[in-house]
């Protein structure tokens, strides 16, 4: 019997006890209500417009974590009114003035990254490191943004419509105010990291963060405040999805959204309504592709970053592995066993290797994913259980062998801590099944030859591939757009498109000594004949 065949019979036979380890609590570690307290709450909501009373929950415990303003559909429309007011202040301090804001919010968050990491831990679930994952995300775009902003938005001279008498300027203009509606999965790097290059840009930002993690995204306005950001440029509005987010889809003069492909859509549609643009990151079902060369411990290692890292609740982590079939079972017996070692936690600080799902909804999801693919034949490798022991929304990372189309965990996003297996022998098929989804967000692949590597990441269909790691480096290059392809998005966020897409671009023209028209006595015949020298000649000397 090889390793991953008593992996599966252990899984079989372990009746939904589970096995994968839970850590101990180390010394230092606290619980949620430690973490949380109400003078907290009370600092982070203190003037955060809402007349109504809503609440968010701790899926570590499932207990609730914070009573929170909720915004009515006139509150936002006043939330608006402020940022605009404030905007056209904040649009006239100098770029290189509003960008050192970002470079000492930088330094804020690092300095006191220990209540936002567990701030993050208590409304997300997800284990520290995975916490702090978002924290390097955050103090990366603010590094780069603050350093680079001042260049990216600089005037910027192009060859005129005739070298010499036509001078041509590119001016960038901020948009206004920027309707953003930020996610519960990544709630630190998806609200104020996207908003960084927006304020850069000399926009107010009117955000709608997801309830339920609304305590991350007050904490980084607290820090951007004192870092230098007037109150009014950053507003935020808590409520119901349905109720809140159009309501700041209808008042943006751009919208930045980060969700499910089904809402993404009808952002677009309400925003294409009033002819304002959006960028809009959505789901995935991201493959890793393990070539017959690659290094199989470290790919295994890897795998279950890509695949497990916030119990698979991140957009671009990988769901899907295809596999040389010629290393197929030496790579599923080391990636079986390193995923059975995976340590559940269930406490805020470091120590463990993965936390819990955020909600009974995402535990639902992952549940009927798994049965009806055990249901259709599919068999599990290790985990495929809920572990109700550690908390009330963990389940078990779990590796899935023989899916097949019909199952919907084939082509659903799953957006929880379940990865398949699919076994290849010819690499064009491998690929063809990899870019046969509505998505096309991220992907994988591993290899000892980077160049074949590197050759075959160009052939597939998502905004990022990874060679030799799941997502990391890819998403953490600052400087290189990130976005996805199809259904997975519209728009990039990251580099000089992550801060252009806040701005409107002007063109300023400046026509010298003569006009574009006949003149100097030219008919309109022979300024036709000069012209038509003219442009043979722009060909002739390569201008461009």
């Amino acid at each position: 019997m090889t390793d991953t065949q008593a992996s599966q019979a252990a899984v079989t036979d372990h009746n939904g006890v589970g096995v994968n380890p839970v850590a101990a609590a180390p010394p230092g570690a606290r619980a949620v209500g430690d973490a949380v307290t109400p003078e907290l709450v009370a600092r982070l909501t203190k003037g955060v417009t809402g007349s109504g009373r809503t609440y968010n929950h701790s899926p570590l415990t499932g207990a609730r974590l914070a009573e929170l303003p909720e915004s009515s559909v006139a509150e936002v429309e006043e939330a608006f009114a402020r940022a605009r007011v404030a905007q056209k202040a904040w649009a006239a301090v100098p770029v290189r003035r509003r960008a050192a804001v970002l470079l000492r919010f930088h330094d804020l968050v690092l300095q006191r990254q220990s209540e936002i990491l567990d701030i993050v831990q208590a409304e997300t679930g997800k284990a520290r490191l995975h916490a702090h994952e978002e924290l390097q995300a955050v103090a990366m775009a603010a590094r780069h943004y603050g350093r680079k902003a001042p260049a990216y938005l600089a005037p910027k001279g192009h060859l005129g419509a005739v070298p010499l008498l036509t001078k041509v300027e590119e001016l960038r203009h901020p948009r206004g105010v920027i309707g953003q509606i930020a996610p519960w999965n990544y709630p630190l790097e998806l609200s104020v990291g996207d908003a960084l290059p927006a304020f850069a840009a000399g926009n107010a930002v009117v955000m709608k963060p997801d309830t339920e993690t609304a305590l991350t995204a007050l904490w980084a306005r607290e820090v951007l405040i004192e870092a230098g950001l007037p109150a009014d440029v950053w507003q935020v509005v808590l409520g119901e999805g349905p109720v809140v987010g159009p309501e700041v889809v209808r008042h943006a003069d751009y919208v930045s959204f980060t969700g499910s492909t089904r809402t993404g859509r009808e952002v677009a549609e309400r925003a294409a309504a009033r002819l304002v643009g959006v960028s809009l990151e959505l789901g995935g079902k991201n493959a890793m592709l393990v070539m017959e060369d690659a290094d199989l411990d470290k790919a295994a290692e890897g795998a279950v970053r890509a695949c497990f890292s916030t119990a698979g609740q991140l957009c671009i982590s990988i769901e899907r592995l295809f596999v040389h079939e010629a290393v197929a079972e030496a790579f599923l017996e080391r990636f079986v066993a390193r995923t059975r070692a995976v340590r559940l936690g269930n406490f805020i600080g470091y120590g463990a290797d993965m936390g819990c799902l955020v909600s009974e909804r995402q535990l639902e999801t992952v549940t009927r994913h798994v049965e009806d693919a055990v249901a259709k034949g599919a068999r599990v490798l290790t985990g495929g259980v809920a572990r109700p022991d550690v908390g009330p929304y963990f389940y078990e990372p779990t590796v899935l062998d023989g899916v097949e189309t019909p199952m919907a965990v084939c082509s659903e996003e799953t957006f929880g801590p379940v990865v398949s297996v699919y076994r290849f022998s010819d690499l064009d098929e491998a690929v063809e099944r990899i870019n046969g989804t509505e998505y096309g967000l991220n992907s994988s692949v591993w290899s000892k030859d980077t160049r074949r590597a590197r050759h075959i990441a160009a052939r597939l269909q998502t905004g990022t591939v990874n060679i030799n790691e799941g997502f990391a480096p890819a998403y953490g290059s600052a400087r290189s757009p990130m976005g996805g392809m199809k259904d997975s998005g519209l728009g990039r966020r990251h580099g000089s498109e992550g801060i252009l897409k806040y701005t409107e671009a002007q063109t300023v023209a400046v026509q010298r000594v003569m006009p574009l028209a006949p003149s100097f006595g030219l008919s309109d015949e022979q300024y036709a004949n000069v012209l038509n020298v003219g442009l043979k000649l722009m060909k002739a000397f390569r201008f461009r």
